[in-house]
């Protein structure tokens, strides 16, 4: 089992994160953090890297009902979506698939709830696979 969906995209970094995060909302997830791994890694250690966005995706009615099921779970939220540059005006955009990171915990309920995340996911996922409208 893999830990990630993903797909490519034709366009630019900004416009493929603007997507992500409409693509995510129409699932009933915000974007929570933003994290800017080239600007951090430049500031920190000074290495220039590609344009790598981490976003903090949530979708709180999902997050309560896993809370609710598992008070640790918190440790694996938000769920993380990667937009980066993988070649000039190509873009790959990866989720986590929760299935797979909550394998070690055992609780059915749980996984029943990744499993409605991982779905939500996915179709985020299949749709930005789409040409852009």
């Amino acid at each position: 089992m893999t830990y990630y969906m993903a797909t490519r995209l034709q366009a630019s970094f900004e416009e493929a994160i603007a997507r992500t995060e409409a693509a995510l909302k129409t699932e009933g997830f915000g974007v929570i953090s933003r994290i800017d791994i080239r600007d951090t890694l430049k500031s920190k250690i000074n290495v220039d890297f590609r344009p790598y966005m981490i976003l903090g995706a949530c979708n709180p009615v999902l997050a309560h009902e896993a809370l609710q099921l598992e008070d640790k779970v918190g440790t694996m939220l938000p769920c993380n979506v990667v937009v980066q540059q993988v070649e000039a005006g190509e873009i790959e955009v990866a989720a986590i698939d929760p299935v797979a990171s909550m394998q070690s915990i055992e609780n059915p309920d749980l996984k029943k709830a990744a499993a409605a995340v991982r779905e939500k996911l996915a179709r985020v996922i299949a749709a930005l696979a789409d040409p852009a409208p």
